[in-house]
C-alpha cells in the first residue's frame, strides 16, 4: 500500500535536468520524526500517530506531472519517508490536485517505461520506427570491442569516469567519450541523479541511456543489448558503463539484490562482441561483514550470473600504505573469480596516490551508502581502477 498525503507548494528550490525540489506544507500531519524515521505507534492509527505537518522536501519530474510553483496543490507519495527508506528524503509528487498539466506536444515513440503504472510515461526508443537511428539500429548487432565497464551501484559511475580520465592525462591522450546505460535496478527516473545531471553538464559523460523500465535519458531503449549498441553507433563512445540508477535493493541474502543484474549485463557485452569488464564494488568499512573487502554481491553477480569470461580488474594498494591489509584481502578474495579456479582475467592495477587525488578532483562529492572518499577510499579506487583498465584497452 501506498502512503498519501496532500499538500501546497511553499517554496520552490534546486532544479536539475528533469526534477526539482520543493517545500510542501501538508494538510495531514505525516507521522514522521523530523529526521524523516517512521515513530508510528502499534494499534494507533495513522491520523493518531505523532508526527510533522510540514514543509517536507518533496521531488517533481515536470515531465510526468507539469511544471511546479508556489501554491500548487499536488498529491504526495510519503510511503518512503513513513518507513525511513533511503530514497534521498523526498516526499515524491505524484500529481497536481489544483489543475490538470496541459497535454503534451505530440511526438513519435511508442515505449511506454514505469509500465502499468499511474505514472507510465511514453518515449522515442533510439531504434523506435520514427526514430532517425532505427535503420542504423535495425540489423545492429557487434560492439566491436567495445569497453563495457559494469557496477553494481550508481555511486560507481563518477568514480570509474575519473579513472578512465586520469588514464588518458596520464598517457597524453585526450579524455575518453563515455556512455553511462542506465539500469532499471535503482530509480527509474535518471532524472533523480544529480549525479548524472552534473557529468553531463561538465562534459564527463557523453551521454546518459536508459533501458529496460527506467526512463528519462538522452537515449531510450528496451534493453541493455539495444542500449549498448545505442552507445556504440549513435553516441560514438570510445568505452560504456552499465550501472543500475541510484539505490540498490537488497534483502541480505545471497541472490535478493538488484545487483545480480550486473553480471548479466557482462553476458550481454560478451555477446555482442564488446569487452566485458567488471568492477568490483569494494569496502574497507562497511559494516556488514558481508560487504566488507570484496562485496558478496561482486562475488554472486560475477562469479555464478556472468557466465562469459570477463576481465575482472582488482585493485593494488602501495605497500605500507593504510589501504595494505585489505588489498590482501580483496586479492585472497577475487582469486576465486579468476581462472583455474573462476572463468574470468585478473587484472591487477595500481591504486595509488595519484589516483586518489584523481578522484579527489570529481565534479561532484563522492559518496557511497553515505560514505565519502575519505571514509571509504577503497570503495572508489576499487572502482576507478576499473576505468583505467577501461581506457588502457580502447582500440585507438
Amino acid at each position: 500500500m501506498i502512503t498519501w498525503r496532500a499538500g501546497t507548494v511553499v517554496s520552490v528550490g534546486r532544479a536539475w535536468r528533469g526534477a526539482v525540489e520543493l517545500g510542501v506544507e501538508l494538510h495531514d500531519p505525516q507521522p514522521i520524526s523530523d529526521a524523516g524515521v517512521g515513530v508510528r505507534t502499534p494499534g494507533r492509527a495513522p491520523s493518531e500517530q505523532r508526527g510533522v505537518r510540514a514543509p517536507v522536501r518533496a521531488l517533481a519530474y515536470p515531465e510526468l506531472v507539469g511544471p511546479m510553483d508556489v501554491g500548487a496543490r499536488v498529491l504526495l507519495n510519503v510511503t518512503a519517508l513513513d518507513r525511513g527508506l533511503g530514497t534521498g528524503g523526498y516526499a515524491l509528487v505524484a500529481a497536481r490536485t489544483d489543475r490538470v498539466p496541459d497535454d503534451p506536444t505530440p511526438s513519435p515513440g511508442h515505449l511506454v517505461k514505469a509500465r502499468y503504472t499511474p505514472l507510465q510515461t511514453m518515449v522515442l526508443g533510439v531504434d523506435d520506427p520514427e526514430s532517425d537511428h532505427h535503420g542504423l539500429l535495425c540489423d545492429a548487432d557487434d560492439l566491436a570491442g567495445l569497453p563495457v565497464v559494469v557496477a553494481d551501484l550508481h555511486s560507481a559511475v563518477p568514480a570509474i569516469i575519473a579513472g578512465a580520465r586520469h588514464s588518458a592525462a596520464s598517457a597524453g591522450r585526450p579524455a575518453p567519450r563515455i556512455a553511462y546505460v542506465m539500469t532499471d535496478g535503482g530509480a527509474l527516473p535518471a532524472w533523480f541523479s544529480r549525479t548524472m545531471s552534473t557529468l553531463r553538464e561538465t562534459g564527463w559523460l557523453a551521454s546518459c541511456v536508459t533501458v529496460g523500465q527506467a526512463f528519462g535519458g538522452d537515449l531510450e531503449a528496451v534493453t541493455v543489448h539495444m542500449g549498448l549498441l545505442a552507445a556504440h553507433l549513435v553516441v560514438g563512445a570510445d568505452l560504456v558503463i552499465v550501472a543500475q540508477g541510484p539505490g540498490n535493493l537488497g534483502t541480505g541474502t545471497r541472490w535478493g539484490f538488484s545487483g545480480v543484474s550486473a553480471g548479466e549485463a557482462l553476458n550481454a557485452a560478451a555477446t555482442l562482441h564488446g569487452r566485458p569488464i567488471a568492477s568490483l564494488r569494494v569496502s574497507g568499512v562497511d559494516a556488514r561483514a558481508r560487504h566488507r573487502g570484496v562485496s558478496h554481491h561482486s562475488l554472486t553477480a560475477f562469479g555464478r550470473v556472468a557466465l562469459a569470461p570477463a576481465d575482472v580488474v582488482v585493485p593494488e594498494f602501495p605497500a605500507g600504505s593504510p589501504l595494505a591489509a585489505l588489498g590482501d584481502t580483496i586479492t585472497a578474495q577475487s582469486a576465486a573469480l579468476g581462472a583455474p579456479v573462476g572463468r574470468h582475467h585478473l587484472v591487477r592495477v595500481d591504486a595509488g596516490p595519484d589516483l586518489l587525488a584523481a578522484l579527489a578532483g570529481t565534479p561532484i562529492p563522492l559518496s557511497t551508502m553515505g560514505r565519502g572518499l575519505d571514509v571509504d577510499p577503497a570503495a572508489f579506487l576499487a572502482a576507478a581502477v576499473a576505468g583505467v583498465h577501461a581506457e588502457s584497452v580502447v582500440d585507438r
